[in-house]
């Protein structure tokens, strides 16, 4: 700013004018500062003067796995509502891992954003405490949760896993299998609280298979370890705790010669694209992906504009089921 000063023969002061107040300054000094600024290629550096003025318009977007489409779309749904507001957002991926959560949040203080959205891989309590005392405002996305320290928003997970497992046990299914993991992440464990639910409700056994991570591979896992139980120990019907996992199962179910649905039923969960376009359609608990994104996205825009009148919220969205192919038929 000093060389641009320099070279146009103006004030630092003149200079900051034609940036941030050019209509207090006379379009003969505002030429010759933009000429001057041109000739050097000096950029302005925004991040600095946002922080002077004691407001940056930068937000960190922290989730479990970007290349999960359940996350992909709630990130979209996020960035969008954000950018209305004129805020850009910086996107950890936590790649499912709690330490590099805490680095991505870390990161975050030092570049001191004004917020954060945190999809939390489990208990964040202390991480979340750290950014408040630091001025960060945080909302927690995909988990609900019944403290007013921070908004949070989130799809109730129970009665998800209920509604996947009553469809089930409609089409006469008794012998149903849960196939998730691990059981370190609230949305598994309250997914399968439901689907207990239902299963001793209707008078139908629930079989665990767990898998270690809620992917492609945790599904074909699951699908050999099916493969191999003795045909009366075998569900006829498989809740997965994710579409990705459903997806795998489909998968390997597959590739050992089970028919689905015909031999294995399956119900998956969040209800990504994907689901819809398997080689078997596959029925699947929805969520509103976009939906969750916008309104963390909304409450983090309210909390900084309403300063110290805002109140914590706490949204919870009930989950749809979409039936299709691989689970559509009654059992005998």
């Amino acid at each position: 700013m000093r060389e641009v000063a320099a070279l146009a023969k103006v004030s630092i002061g003149t200079v900051s004018n034609v940036l941030n107040n050019p209509d207090r300054v006379l379009p003969a000094t505002r030429e010759r500062v933009e000429r001057a600024i041109a000739e050097t290629g000096w950029v302005p550096n925004q991040q600095a003067q946002q922080l002077r003025a004691g407001h940056g318009r930068t937000v960190g977007l922290a989730v479990m796995d970007v290349t999960n489409p359940f996350f992909a779309d709630l990130l979209r749904g996020a960035q969008s509502t954000l950018s209305e507001h004129g805020y850009t957002a910086t996107i950890g991926d936590a790649d499912n891992d709690p330490a590099r959560q805490t680095a991505i949040l870390r990161s975050f203080l030092e570049q001191r954003v004004r917020g954060v959205i945190l999809g939390p891989i489990g208990n964040s309590p202390g991480e979340v405490d750290e950014l408040t005392r630091a001025g960060i405002h945080t909302v927690l996305v995909d988990r609900i949760t019944t403290t007013s320290e921070t908004c949070t928003v989130g799809v109730d997970d129970v009665a998800g896993g209920r509604i996947a497992v009553e469809h089930l046990t409609e089409r006469g299914h008794r012998r149903i299998a849960f196939a998730g993991g691990p059981s370190t992440l609230v949305q598994v464990r309250d997914r399968m609280e439901g689907a207990l639910q239902a299963a001793e409700a209707a008078g139908a056994t629930l079989i665990t298979i767990s898998v270690p991570i809620l992917e492609f591979a945790g599904g074909r896992r699951a699908a050999d370890e099916i493969a191999l139980m003795p045909l009366e120990e075998r569900p006829t019907a498989v809740f997965c705790a994710n579409d990705l996992v459903a997806i795998g199962l489909l998968q390997g179910l597959i590739a050992v010669g089970l028919r689905v649905p015909d031999d294995i039923a399956i119900v998956g969960y969040d209800d990504i694209e994907f689901a819809a376009a398997a080689a078997v359609p596959l029925s699947s608990v929805a969520q509103p992906r976009r939906d969750l994104g916008t309104t963390a996205a909304r409450l983090l825009v309210a909390e900084f504009e309403q300063g110290a009148e805002h109140r914590h919220e706490a949204v919870t969205f009930t989950p749809e089921l979409s039936v299709r192919a691989s689970s559509a038929h009654r059992v005998n």
